[in-house]
């Protein structure tokens, strides 16, 4: 799903093909329900991994406020870094709007640590949530990072951000 390519002389990671599924047709040329299942399944496999993830990470409690206050700013910090590998930070605005993004969610991850404690998961989850929107403007536009990475942290941020509001 993420291949590496040259292209206009930047080192791209990601391509065009990241959001196609095959096309699949059975023995008589018709499609078939099993295969098409079947290449949704495997077209979607950020989102399962994504779950996995947040089943691992959840399932016993939450862990402590600073570190979903820290990895916050770490999956922010993933943009600037996928968008200058593949190239993408030379379009107009698209690097100041990369570090505004940093720098909001880096701000949120503090708040949330420098307020109250009961305070601050809810101002950590806004924080996670205001990330989910970030991964689904960033996956349906098709730019900075891979579409499969924006699928994959958009589902851990949703279900990180509920994780925050409703557990315990």
């Amino acid at each position: 799903m993420t291949d590496t390519i040259a292209s206009g002389g930047h080192l791209m990671i990601g391509s065009a093909q990241d959001d196609k599924a095959p096309a699949t047709v059975g023995r008589d040329g018709s499609e078939s329900v099993t295969s098409g299942v079947v290449v949704v399944l495997k077209h979607r496999w950020p989102t399962y991994l994504a779950l996995a993830l947040v089943v691992a990470t959840f399932a016993d409690g939450l862990p402590a406020l600073e570190f979903l206050a820290w990895l916050l700013v770490v999956m922010s910090g993933c943009y600037p870094i996928f968008g200058a590998l593949r190239g993408q930070l030379h379009r107009p605005g698209a690097l100041m709007l990369q570090t505004a993004g940093l720098l909001g969610f880096g701000v949120l991850a503090m708040v949330a640590l420098a307020v109250d404690h009961g305070l601050g998961w809810y101002v950590l989850a806004a924080g996670w949530l205001g990330h989910a929107a970030w991964d689904f403007a960033h996956h349906r536009a098709k730019t900075v990072v891979p579409r499969a990475w924006a699928e994959w942290c958009f589902v851990v941020d949703l279900l990180g951000a509920a994780a925050m509001i409703f557990m315990p």
